[in-house]
């Protein structure tokens, strides 16, 4: 076996798309957790990673709700910073990579120009906090560290904006959609892929991962609309004070490891992907 992988919130977007690709590598031993092992507790952690003895550790836990996040602020801490460290600490103890999935919330709006991972974070918002906490942790803990950030992340299930707007044109509802949003759709498909290359390679560090190109939640509507054959009529645009947060994948490009592609083209090749 070349790698023993361990994904913690292997049921969510982004864990269950790496439990699903790397279980066809025979090279790979994957395991995958999610309620089974509390991440913030430290004493389940460590008992766990002596039963798995992984040689990387994907973290994709995380309570990614904002609204839940500001009204559980130390539920939010545990599990997105407390839960980070435990694993950081565990994948020290055992020698292992761990791969952690961060946010583009650690950054607040800017409307200037792009975010690069060489950017201060400045969080305004308990989810971008806490996440920023576990990315701090994960990396004075561990120094093999790989911490991925990326935006607006659509995929399986049913909690994203994605399955939201489908959900509206089946019922052939109209919403509303912010024009003053904007940043740049990815998919967890694509995500995934990504995470799959850092398994491999020496590479550390902090990578921005995000679609190319940009959109407001308007648009990327639209465009979701139009994939799936609906009338595109049913997004309203609703106005307001412009937040934008647009990662830029400047690690990738110095790298050369991985190009990630267009978000238009991303968001097609997710859906026909489906048919």
């Amino acid at each position: 076996m070349k790698n023993s992988i361990w994904i913690t919130g292997a049921s969510g977007r982004i864990g269950s798309e790496l439990v699903n690709k790397l279980k066809k590598n025979t090279d790979y031993r994957v395991v995958g957790t999610d309620m089974d092992v509390d991440i913030t507790n430290s004493e389940s952690v460590e008992a766990a990673g002596d039963i798995y003895r992984p040689t990387v550790i994907i973290n994709c836990s995380s309570l990614s709700s904002s609204r839940c996040s500001e009204e559980n602020i130390v539920e939010a801490f545990k599990v997105n910073a407390l839960g980070a460290r435990n694993l950081a600490k565990v994948a020290r103890k055992l020698n292992a990579k761990i791969i952690h999935l961060s946010t583009d919330d650690v950054f607040a709006s800017n409307e200037e120009c792009r975010i690069t991972e060489f950017d201060t974070p400045n969080p305004n918002t308990v989810y971008g906090k806490s996440k920023l906490a576990g990315e701090s942790f994960v990396r004075e803990l561990n120094p093999k560290h790989v911490i991925v950030r990326s935006s607006w992340v659509y995929g399986a299930g049913d909690n994203h904006f994605l399955s939201y707007v489908e959900l509206m044109a089946d019922r052939g509802e109209s919403f509303k959609v912010p024009t003053y949003k904007i940043s740049t759709p990815t998919s967890a498909n694509t995500l995934a892929d990504f995470i799959t290359e850092l398994i491999d390679t020496p590479e550390y560090g902090i990578f921005h991962a995000s679609c190319e190109g940009s959109c407001t939640r308007y648009e990327f509507a639209c465009e979701i609309l139009k994939e799936i054959g609906a009338d595109t009529s049913l997004a309203i645009p609703e106005d307001g004070e412009i937040h934008s947060t647009l990662l830029e994948n400047m690690m990738l490009k110095m790298t050369g490891i991985y190009e990630m592609p267009d978000w238009k083209e991303d968001l097609h090749n997710f859906i026909a992907g489906r048919i």
